[in-house]
């Protein structure tokens, strides 16, 4: 395979895992733009719809089973919320699909599975009372109940309904805002696996774990790969079909600001006296604000609806203290008839009351947006809805606002909120939402327009993603790339550099460019290491014989989600570099351990927690170092193994006793003792680590020692969560404890408020090898070279050096710093301006 069709066998689209349908097999009951994604769902096999309210996805679910079964054999399950079941069973008669609709309900038992159309509530489903095997396909029905992994029904979802040969998703709101989300529709689908695409896609926050953003630069390919197994739509004409009889009417909203309710002697959850409640702030506060002002909001409510008496009205509250309220305000006006829906109801009598109310047999319905806010149809009979209160949940919110704002609806639409003045910022939070979500739609429908359901199409113009621009500059004696590094060294001439100095990319842990030449857009450590596969050969043949090639690694954390297990693994990353490098000619020569900060690690990933340690010891791992593996290229003389241009010391530069320290550890004797409790409490923190700095590598080391110091530190209150306070510190030249974590050019980038490189590598860690393995004036080569660190200590350092880095942006900031450092070497001295 070549390298560039290497590259382009990256770009990720869904396979197909179905089967094609003629246009005749499809039912001639379907709308036109229902008879063109049914088909398309089926090759797919296992294909997302996220239709908006209203454009008969119980239609096109019905027909994907009567197609499935008569594929299979075998009945095909849709899983749906309360009170839908009616109208699926409705549809199933209008569509004559010749199967019947059989309805488990709770208390049902299932002997056997007949070949027919199955349909479930999600609490069936959690409690494993389906057989998953049985079924040849499974539909969810308004399936946001995937978007959260954590829950038990998810779990259960994910553990067997998996395996299920052809699965589908329906939902009218994907993601709202949230983007994450969609990924487990796709997990669930089985199109991608969940780590490639957060790798592809998602920046990580490196201060807090599990805090993952879109790339700005990711959004438009994102969208296209979701294309290429997610149908959206608005509207008929998004797919090119008429609109008619899917206008909607005008939609009104009306806020209602209401006064918070007079609190004396009003405190915080500290007990301090404020003068009004911060509900963004605090879970207690947003609590009491609700208690407190349930009569204030009633009120409100019965005023919009004694304005209108006879018109019909949804009202969506979230306590049962506010059902309580309403129902006892609703009674009092005797001709007005209304009903609630609650949790402690039986399914069947909740099902009952939300199908009376969609066929008009009483005006008011109360109930929640978790219970009712989703599948159901009220627009025949209501047009009017009132939230009672509001939360920053937007999800229930949009779906309570579309049970009666949605194709079908023929009279205009009010939709009342009632919130109080305290509450204003959620309500500002809550429009921010409801933008960002327009927004999105806004985003897929214009894929859908422009590529239809052509997965071709968006997979042709997706190569466009190829690194092309490719840029160069000379700066002192530093040569550097803004191209694939591959590339580059394909076209460098034999045995021309004299070092190779680099941090890889650690697998697909990271991505460094928005293009499919990125080292860390891989399919996991095979892939990545498939890419090196065209780099390493070259990086040997540019080497000078007898040079080293130090390679900076860190072994690689693998969460429960990646490998099934439950608990977190470390894969072996260093381990396959050395195999890798071996491979292709080099030979290990060393290993450097450099220490890393356990606590600071464990803010990142959460793996090596206190409090699971406490809970479960073999949970626990340890903190991981990082490496520098030494490769060293075969001289040409294998007789004495000196490298064709060996490395040589000047005996004044490097004298026999520093040799003896730099081959073997010296230990001291053990004898004095570290600060005392007391004397760890009076002096700063500064002083406390250069003391312990000095006295751990000067004495043989003392666990126990070691412990009382962090524990006389904890009673002070002076050992840090942030970083670990006190590290070991090793003797041995083949341990450097003593690396400057915060010595990389990222603090320059901090300082210019340019974007931060995701794994800087330390400006000493590159002096240190620079100076053990190579001359001045030899020729360092970093095929990774980031914002340039390793050229920057080179030229410093009066070596040349040549650098390739993919990211225009660290490029562009790189230049920026080697030009400033050829200005500063260049700059006449005093003695220069006397002379």
């Amino acid at each position: 395979m070549s390298y560039t069709e290497f590259l382009e066998s990256k770009i990720i689209v869904a396979e197909n895992y179905g089967f094609e349908v003629s246009k005749s097999a499809v039912s001639k009951m379907l709308f036109p733009h229902q008879s063109v994604i049914t088909p398309w769902m089926l090759y797919g096999g296992r294909r997302a719809c996220f239709a908006s309210f209203g454009l008969g996805k119980t239609f096109m679910q019905l027909e994907l089973a009567r197609l499935v079964i008569q594929h299979t054999g075998k009945p095909f399950l849709i899983g749906l919320p309360l009170a839908v079941a009616g109208e699926f069973k409705r549809d199933n008669k209008k569509l004559c699909t010749g199967h019947e609709v059989i309805y488990i309900t709770d208390s049902d038992d299932i002997e056997s599975y007949e070949p027919q159309i199955y349909l479930t509530n999600y609490e069936r489903i959690r409690k494993g009372d389906i057989d998953a095997s049985k079924f040849g396909g499974v539909s969810f029905d308004e399936a946001s109940i995937l978007r959260n992994l954590k829950t038990e029904t998810t779990n259960y979802v994910l553990e067997y309904f998996t395996k299920v040969p052809f699965r589908f998703v329906f939902t009218a709101t994907p993601t709202p805002n949230n983007y994450i989300e969609i990924l487990n529709y796709a997990v669930f689908l089985g199109v991608v696996d969940r780590g490639h695409a957060l790798t592809r896609f998602f920046q990580r926050d490196s201060t807090k774990a599990g805090n993952l953003t879109l790339y700005e630069n990711k959004k438009e390919e994102f969208w296209k790969w979701v294309s290429t197994w997610a149908v959206f739509l608005n509207k008929p004409s998004d797919l090119g079909f008429d609109d008619q009889g899917y206008n909607l009417p005008k939609h009104n909203i009306v806020q209602h600001k209401t006064s918070s309710p007079i609190i004396q002697n009003l405190t915080n959850k500290n007990g301090k006296r404020i003068m009004f409640r911060d509900v963004t702030k605090s879970l207690v506060d947003t609590s009491r604000e609700k208690s407190d002002s349930i009569d204030i909001r009633v009120q409100k409510a019965m005023e919009i609806i004694d304005s209108e008496p006879d018109k019909s009205y949804i009202i969506w509250h979230h306590r049962e203290a506010e059902r309580l309220t309403l129902e006892k305000a609703l009674k009092k006006r005797s001709s007005i008839v209304s009903k609630s829906v609650y949790g402690s109801q039986s399914n069947e009598l909740k099902e009952q009351l939300l199908l009376d109310f969609s066929e008009g047999k009483y005006q008011i319905l109360l109930s929640k947006p978790i219970i009712a806010g989703q599948g159901c149809n009220f627009q025949e009979h209501c047009h009017t809805a009132i939230f009672l209160g509001i939360n920053y949940k937007f999800n229930e919110t949009i779906q309570g606002v579309h049970r009666i704002y949605r194709f079908g609806q023929s009279k205009e639409v009010t939709t009342h909120f009632i919130y109080t003045e305290n509450e204003y910022e959620v309500w500002k939070e809550l429009q921010r939402k409801w933008k960002n979500h327009i927004e999105l739609q806004t985003e897929m429908v214009n894929l859908v327009r422009e590529y239809g359901l052509n997965t071709d199409k968006i997979t042709k113009d997706m190569k466009r993603q190829l690194f092309k621009n490719r840029r160069r500059a000379e700066v002192a004696n530093a040569k550097v790339f803004n191209d694939d590094t591959v590339i580059v060294h394909k076209e460098m001439e034999d045995n021309s550099t004299d070092m190779i100095l680099t941090s890889i990319p650690f697998g697909d842990h990271y991505e460094y460019s928005d293009n499919y030449n990125d080292f860390g857009h891989n399919y996991g450590n095979k892939g990545f290491f498939e890419q090196m596969d065209h780099l390493t050969p070259n990086l040997l043949r540019t080497l000078k014989p007898g040079r080293v090639a130090a390679i900076h690694v860190k072994d690689r954390i693998q969460y429960s989600h990646q490998n099934n297990v439950g608990f977190t693994t470390i894969k072996d990353f260093s381990g396959q570099t050395v195999h890798h490098f071996e491979k292709h000619g080099f030979h290990l020569v060393g290993k450097i351990t450099v220490t890393t900060d356990v606590v600071r690690e464990n803010n990142q990933t959460y793996r090596l927690t206190w409090g699971e340690q406490r809970k479960d010891a073999t949970k626990m791992g340890v903190g991981l170092p990082e490496y520098i593996l030494l490769f060293r290229k075969k001289p040409t003389d294998s007789k004495n193994a000196y490298a064709d241009d060996p490395v040589t010391k000047q005996i004044d530069d490097y004298l026999l006793s520093l040799w003896q320290l730099d081959a073997h550890a010296y230990w001291k004797s053990s004898g004095n003792r570290f600060l005392s409790s007391e004397e760890l409490s009076r002096h700063d923190m500064k002083y406390v680590y250069n003391m312990w700095k000095s006295y751990d590598s000067s004495h043989i080391y003392n666990f126990q020692e070691h412990l009382r110091v962090c524990n006389d530190l904890d009673k002070h209150s002076r050992l840090s969560k942030l970083f670990m306070t006190v590290p070991p510190i090793s003797n041995s030249d083949m341990v450097w404890t003593d690396i400057n974590r915060m010595k990389t050019l990222n603090a320059n980038q901090a300082n210019r408020k340019r974007e931060k490189h995701i794994c800087p590598l330390q400006l000493d860690i590159i002096e240190r090898l620079i100076n053990r393995f190579s001359n001045e004036g030899d020729v360092i080569d970093d095929p990774f070279g980031g914002l340039f660190s390793t050229s920057y200590m080179a030229l410093k350092m009066k070596r040349k050096a040549i650098s390739v880095e993919l990211n225009p942006d660290y490029y562009d900031d790189g230049l920026f710093y080697l030009k400033g450092l050829e200005f500063e070497l260049n700059a006449p001295t005093v003695f220069d301006m006397v002379g």
